[in-house]
């Protein structure tokens, strides 16, 4: 018997994550929500990393936006670094002249 894939809001989500962090335990939560465990515990960790942005999108868009911040940091500090070693090369190509 196959089980359909069941979708929850960012709404539900934080509730459940909540609850977590109140009094109830997560084998509570399984038996009052009927959701996996595993699932209690990866929304869990989500919601400490990325706090109310977790659960925003659908999949992992707040992942990918961080990522590519990341990403354009890096290429901004390397362009930076660039222009430094590119000067440093004039400066010295000028004192061997």
């Amino acid at each position: 018997m196959v089980k359909e894939r069941r979708t929850f809001s960012k709404e539900f989500k934080l509730q459940v994550v909540r609850e977590l962090q109140g009094e109830k335990t997560a084998a509570q939560l399984v038996r009052q929500h009927g959701i996996d465990k595993a699932a209690i515990s990866r929304w869990y960790s989500e919601y400490r990393k990325y706090g109310e942005k977790a659960f925003e999108g659908r999949g992992h868009l707040y992942k990918e936006e961080a990522r590519i911040a990341e990403l354009e940091r890096m290429v901004g500090r390397l362009t930076m670094e660039n222009a430094f070693l590119k000067k440093t090369l004039e400066r010295l190509g000028r004192r061997g002249e």
